[in-house]
C-alpha cells in the first residue's frame, strides 16, 4: 500500500461567513486529514472569524489567524494572507501545501485522490481538479489539463519552495503565474478530471459580473506575457462564450489597454519567454490536428 504525502493547507478568508462552513466540513470530513490548517481571516467584519472559531475548538489541527482590517481590495491581497499563513506551518514537517479558498466543497476522498496523485508520480509538482459552477463548465477536451485552478492548487513542498511561492499580483493571474513557473522549473502541473470541486460563487462575482471580468482576464494575460498571436486565438474562442461577442470584445480591451499604457509586468521576462513558448507549441499542436489539444483557456 502507498504511503500517502502528509499535507497542510492554507486558506486567505475575507468575509466569507456565507460560504465557509461549506470548506469547512467537507475539510473535516476528509478521510486523509491535514496536519494543519492555516485560516486567515484577513480582516473580516462579517462573522467569518466567530464561525471557523466554532471549528478551531473542535479540531486542534485548525488555526485562526487574523489580520488587520485592510480597505483596498485587490489580488494580491491574497498572497499576504498565504504568506502569513504559510509561516506559522513553515516549521513543520510536511510534504504537500494547498493553497484552498473558502467558497469551496468536495467530497470526503478528495485530497485522498489528489496525494495519491503526487505519491505516484515523483515528477509531478502541482496538481488539482476541474470545478463546477453555474457560470462555467471546462470541457478539458478543449482546456489544457496543464493548467490547474487557483481555488485548490495543492503544490510537492519542493516546488512550491523552487519557484519562490506566490507573486504578490495586484492585477490577478496568481494562479496563472504559479503554474508557468512550476513548468519553468521542469516540474509537471496537472489536473485531474477523476474528481471536482463545486464553486459556490461564480466565477467574476466577486470582480463585478462577467464583463467586468472579462476586462480583467485581458489584463492578466497581459501581465502574464500572452503572445499576440495566441491572444488573438483566445480572443476568437471567447466570441462563442457568455458574454456573446461583447466578452470577447471586453477581453481585447483589457490586453490592448495594458499594452498601450505599457503596464508593468509581476514576472520576470524569462518567465515570459517560457509562456509564449508553450503558448506556441499548444498553437502548433492544434493547427496541425493534433488529438491532444489545448485551446485558448488557462
Amino acid at each position: 500500500m502507498t504511503t500517502l504525502p502528509s499535507y497542510v493547507l492554507i486558506t486567505p478568508a475575507r468575509n466569507e461567513a456565507k460560504l465557509i462552513e461549506l470548506t469547512i466540513k467537507s475539510v473535516v470530513a476528509q478521510t486523509v486529514r491535514p496536519l494543519k490548517w492555516v485560516i486567515v481571516s484577513d480582516g473580516s467584519t462579517d462573522g467569518t472569524d466567530d464561525i471557523v472559531q466554532k471549528y478551531v475548538t473542535q479540531y486542534p489541527w485548525i488555526e485562526l489567524l487574523k489580520m488587520p482590517e485592510r480597505n483596498e481590495r485587490h489580488f494580491a491581497g491574497k498572497v499576504l494572507g498565504f504568506r502569513a499563513g504559510y509561516q506559522r506551518v513553515k516549521q513543520l514537517h510536511y510534504d504537500v501545501v494547498c493553497s484552498l479558498d473558502a467558497d469551496i466543497s468536495f467530497d470526503q476522498e478528495y485530497f485522498a485522490f489528489l496525494l495519491q496523485k503526487l505519491a505516484g508520480d515523483p515528477k509531478l509538482g502541482l496538481v488539482g481538479t476541474p470545478f463546477k459552477d453555474s457560470s462555467v463548465s471546462y470541457d478539458y477536451r478543449f482546456v489544457s489539463i496543464e493548467h490547474v485552478s487557483g481555488a485548490c492548487q495543492v503544490f510537492r513542498r519542493e516546488c512550491f519552495e523552487q519557484i519562490g511561492g506566490y507573486v504578490a499580483a495586484r492585477a490577478g493571474a496568481i494562479d496563472r503565474i504559479a503554474n508557468i513557473a512550476s513548468r519553468m522549473e521542469g516540474w509537471k502541473t496537472r489536473t485531474f478530471t477523476g474528481k471536482f470541486y463545486v464553486h459556490h460563487r461564480e466565477l467574476g462575482s466577486a470582480q463585478g459580473g462577467l464583463l467586468r471580468s472579462s476586462f480583467r482576464d485581458g489584463i492578466k494575460d497581459y501581465s502574464v506575457g500572452t503572445h499576440p498571436v495566441w491572444m488573438l486565438f483566445r480572443v476568437s474562442y471567447r466570441v462563442g462564450k457568455k458574454p456573446y461577442i461583447i466578452g470577447a470584445v471586453a477581453l481585447a480591451w483589457g490586453y490592448v489597454r495594458s499594452y498601450l499604457q505599457g503596464n508593468e509586468r509581476p514576472i520576470a521576462w524569462k518567465l515570459v519567454e517560457h509562456n509564449r513558448r508553450e503558448q506556441m507549441q499548444r498553437l502548433k499542436r492544434f493547427l496541425t490536428g493534433d488529438k491532444v489539444r489545448a485551446y485558448f483557456v488557462g
